[in-house]
């Protein structure tokens, strides 16, 4: 047994040396790493994401602070909103120290679209209000939403 082990992990340990060496799918894997898909079904159509995830306060206080590497289908989804639990509250989000424009989406606990913050100034400490309460915050790069058609209303699934 202890035989059949050690053969199993010198295996293990040779697929795992060929898979570093290939610099694809290890590549991709590290990079996905933390991530989740996100889906926006729309009038237009199924859109997806992989976006970061941002759980606990710190986390979300960060938010995409300071980024400028966001993925065209990239992001952040802040879940659950409130980090703390509870039920779905007012968010207010600001881009201070945010040098990339974003769209912010607002998500009811049922998964639609509340509102949606196009474009959002970098930098600014302007708060930008969800005007409703809200389970979900879902960032993507500015002028991505207009540009698939994403709208109020449409739904918004990811894993929880």
């Amino acid at each position: 047994m202890l035989n059949a082990l050690g053969h199993a992990a010198a295996a293990a340990v040779l697929l795992l040396s060929a898979a570093g060496c290939s610099g694809g799918s290890t590549a991709t894997a590290a990079a996905t790493v933390g991530k989740v898909p996100v889906t926006i079904t729309s009038s237009g159509g199924t859109h997806r994401f992989l976006v970061e995830v941002a759980k606990t306060p710190a986390e979300q206080q960060r938010g995409l602070m300071f980024r400028t590497d966001i993925a065209r289908d990239g992001g952040m989804i802040f879940a659950p909103y409130p980090p703390e639990g509870g039920p779905p509250r007012e968010a207010s989000f600001w881009m201070k120290n945010t040098p990339s424009a974003l769209d912010i989406i607002f998500i009811r606990a049922d998964g639609t679209i509340a509102t949606i913050a196009e474009n959002t100034v970098p930098f600014s400490e302007t708060p930008v209000p969800s005007r409703e309460p809200v389970a979900a915050v879902l960032e993507i790069l500015g002028g991505r939403a207009a540009e698939l058609g994403i709208a109020e209303g449409d739904r918004v699934s990811w894993p929880k």
